[in-house]
């Protein structure tokens, strides 16, 4: 089956070429992403493969189905940018890849709060420089520290056992707890007040849903501890931007560690080395010394872009042998 594949980086390409080794599948990279210039690039193509910036909104799923697409297939696990209405009135099918490596981004959220805590990336280059002085990089023990978790799935509970190794206190909010596994774990779930009240730390694992976006505002930040640490590697909407920065330069937020950025499309994955940020928020983001801000990373490892790989031609090769679709997502009333 003839494949276009939108929006494709360096890094993936040996894993989708590993998983389609007996070349069942004719892959066309192409590193545009789909856009309603590059959408006839679908053209004689069944099937398509998006990635988490790609527009997939009903204009463009109307001209996909117009050039003969029938499967839109999501290499992430995220699907809040695709228009799932629409993709059922059009009789598109629609698959994702659920989960990959729950392992990777919890390791990269700890990652975040060890680097802000101990400030390696100050101390990194102060060495750089030949200067050893240690003033200005007093951080603190995580042990038996609060830290509080929002969304308790695989990678919620990933990092949160992560953290038990530490020694923390872990705080937990889910709409669906799971009691059995918090008391195998020694963590507690709370209600959000409690969680924001409590924790040092916190660290964002949910979707993004109108319920959910900005859920970190103006308002939660007040009931956070002054000095509280806020770690996102999960949608950068979650997050008001401009509340965020207005608790930075209060002070009131000690600490953010940050994956995603709520306008990260026009940015995110590309080298804009040469060019000015045209974005007047990211760059008073990443002008604070107490914020690390990476570019959508977390998912980065061996292990994810190989099940991402794998995964996504699961489902491929179940849309041509007409099979049941294992990762479909059906919009839901």
């Amino acid at each position: 089956m003839k494949v276009v594949v939108y929006d494709s980086h360096d890094f993936e390409l040996p894993f989708f070429q590993e998983a389609n080794s007996n070349q069942q599948h004719e892959f066309h990279f192409v590193n545009s992403r789909l856009t309603l210039e590059t959408v006839n690039l679908a053209q004689g193509c069944k099937a398509i493969c998006a990635f988490v910036n790609d527009a997939l909104n009903a204009e463009i799923l109307k001209l996909l189905k117009q050039l003969g697409v029938e499967l839109i297939a999501l290499r992430c696990a995220g699907y809040n940018h695709i228009d799932l209405k629409e993709a059922k009135n059009l009789g598109l099918k629609v698959v994702y890849v659920p989960e990959y490596s729950p392992h990777a981004v919890a390791e990269h959220a700890m990652t975040l709060i060890l680097s802000l805590n101990r400030k390696i990336n100050h101390a990194y280059n102060r060495v750089r420089e030949g200067n050893f002085n240690l003033d200005h990089l007093v951080g603190f023990d995580l042990y038996q520290k609060n830290v509080g978790i929002i969304g308790l799935g695989k990678i919620g509970k990933a990092l949160a056992e992560i953290l038990r190794g530490f020694g923390c206190q872990v705080l937990c909010y889910d709409v669906n707890p799971d009691d059995a596994w918090a008391k195998k774990n020694q963590c507690r779930y709370v209600d959000l007040p409690t969680l924001f009240s409590q924790s040092s730390i916190i660290s964002l694992h949910i979707p993004l849903t109108p319920e959910t976006h900005h859920l970190i505002n103006k308002e939660s930040l007040k009931q956070m501890k002054k000095g509280v640490m806020l770690i996102n590697t999960g949608r950068g909407g979650l997050i008001d931007t401009k509340s965020l920065i207005d608790g930075l330069k209060s002070g009131h937020v000690g600490h953010a560690g940050l994956d995603v950025y709520e306008l990260e499309k026009d940015f995110f994955f590309q080298d804009l080395s040469r060019h000015a940020l045209t974005d007047d928020q990211l760059s008073r983001l990443i002008s604070f010394p107490n914020v690390i801000l990476t570019g959508h990373q977390g998912f980065l490892t061996h292990e994810a872009l190989t099940q991402i790989a794998l995964t996504t031609l699961e489902s491929l090769n179940e849309f041509e042998d007409k099979k049941s679709l294992s990762h479909e997502i059906q919009y839901q009333n």
